[in-house]
């Protein structure tokens, strides 16, 4: 899916990205607020992996979104 509609729908797409990664808080949820590498950069501190794997990651859960 498109980055721009996940960031211009982010509150409906919070839940997934809960589901996902389940290790980010609500906090965190508002504070990325649908902004890409703030999601990537929360990921990597949450669950200590490397740049390039959470960024695959993302790819994928939001390639499974369409």
């Amino acid at each position: 899916m498109d980055w721009n509609r996940i960031e211009g729908g982010w509150k409906q797409f919070s839940g997934k990205v809960k589901e996902q990664w389940g290790k980010l808080t609500d906090d965190d949820i508002t504070q990325i607020n649908g902004n890409r590498e703030q999601l990537e950069g929360k990921i990597q501190e949450r669950y200590g992996k490397a740049k390039d794997e959470v960024r695959k990651e993302v790819d994928d859960w939001s390639g499974r979104l369409n």
